[in-house]
């Protein structure tokens, strides 16, 4: 059973230790995506070490389709497979169900998919999720659910959060008998459950309510940066949250923007994923403290600085605005692993900076002149 610890607290900010089997998560903390088991932009496991990161996150419907779970387990584990000693979290497939909206049937026994790479049926439950998730042996596991649209209607989203909430109750007796298995590979695998609801305060809140009595090892807030507005969102981060335990972590799921993180914290969430910043760092989009910059821009042709002053990236340490932007011109792997590698740093250090700030007990003031910096300075030209 893993250990929540608070170690200080700001507001509802929350600086805490979570113990798991595979070490300590300091939190809040931002969960590095490697979708199918590598961080896209030719970013090692070696190099997520020295960048920082804390935890992994792999995407169990990609790894269920190539190379299989059952492939993974025979390699020994997904820490085996990809050679990384720290927390993997994966998420079960549910967010699928979403984004594949077009290749799915939903039904009470599960989700009938067509494989994105090759149009062949797919079924998958929540046991077929959780046991996926035991053969990769993730440290954490999350539950199957549905991800409902922002914008669906009230009678839909309901139906939906009722059976989601029915799920969870087949992921956690799922999990704990794989977990009791003599050829389980992690047999201290976490699961952490799924409030869903839209942008439907009432619906969240009961949502919350009904799984936070299943004591679970976490939990997460899913369906958010799906469409609605930052402010909804925010929103429901202030109306849920408080519904959750706080002896346990609480996770964001995709979110976000450094400001989104900044205003999440605010509201007692410790865990954050996203794809930005490997996804805009493929496309030269850098982040600062003083604004993103678009390196594809005429005006780095000749600029010698490195892409943050004092940023102490490997990236940073040795490489200038213009080399990079050279290599990404000319379609080099080099230039898209360059800005990768300095955004995930980004994101891991801010994150340090905001734990070292809760603990300092300046979190609003550090929270202010950060949002206040990059917002009077992004879009600049420097």
């Amino acid at each position: 059973m893993a250990v929540y610890k608070i170690i200080a607290e700001e507001g509802r900010a929350k600086r805490a230790d979570f113990e798991t089997v595979h070490g300590v998560v300091h939190t809040p903390v931002f969960m590095n995506v490697g979708t199918a088991a590598a961080i896209k932009g030719a970013v090692s496991t070696e190099d997520l070490e020295r960048i920082g990161t804390q935890i992994e996150l792999s995407n169990t419907y990609h790894l269920h389709v190539r190379p299989g779970d059952e492939v993974v387990k025979k390699m020994g584990g997904l820490h085996k497979f990809m050679s990384w000693n720290r927390p993997i979290l994966t998420d079960s497939g549910g967010f699928q169900v979403f984004s594949l909206a077009d290749l799915r049937k939903i039904r009470e026994e599960g989700v009938t998919f067509r494989s994105h790479i090759d149009g062949r049926k797919i079924f998958m439950g929540p046991e077929e999720s959780m046991q996926i998730q035991s053969n990769l042996a993730s440290t954490i596991a999350m539950a199957f659910d549905e991800c409902p649209s922002s914008v669906a209607e009230r009678s839909y989203v309901e139906q939906s959060v009722s059976r989601t909430a029915r799920w969870l109750e087949r992921c956690k007796r799922k999990m704990e008998e794989l977990n009791s298995r003599e050829d389980t590979i992690n047999k201290e695998q976490l699961l952490f459950g799924i409030n869903q609801g839209a942008i439907y305060p009432d619906i969240r809140i009961d949502h919350a309510k009904r799984i936070t009595e299943m004591e679970l090892d976490g939990y997460a807030v899913g369906g958010l940066a799906v469409g609605e507005t930052h402010e909804q969102m925010y929103d429901i981060l202030d109306q849920v949250v408080p519904y959750l335990p706080k002896d346990k972590p609480t996770y964001l799921m995709g979110v976000g923007t450094p400001a989104n993180i900044l205003e999440a914290v605010d509201r007692g969430v410790d865990f954050f994923d996203c794809v930005y910043p490997s996804r805009n760092g493929r496309h030269g989009h850098v982040y600062t403290r003083h604004g993103h910059l678009n390196l594809f821009n005429a005006q780095y042709e000749l600029d010698q600085r490195p892409i943050e002053e004092g940023c102490q990236c490997p990236t940073c340490r040795r490489y200038s605005r213009g080399y990079i932007r050279h290599l990404l011109k000319a379609k080099e792997m080099l230039g898209m692993r360059l800005c990768v590698q300095h955004n995930l740093y980004f994101y891991n250090h801010l994150m340090e900076d905001i734990r070292n700030a809760i603990e300092q007990g300046r979190y609003a003031e550090f929270k202010r002149q950060t949002l206040d910096s990059m917002a009077e300075n992004d879009g600049r030209k420097d």
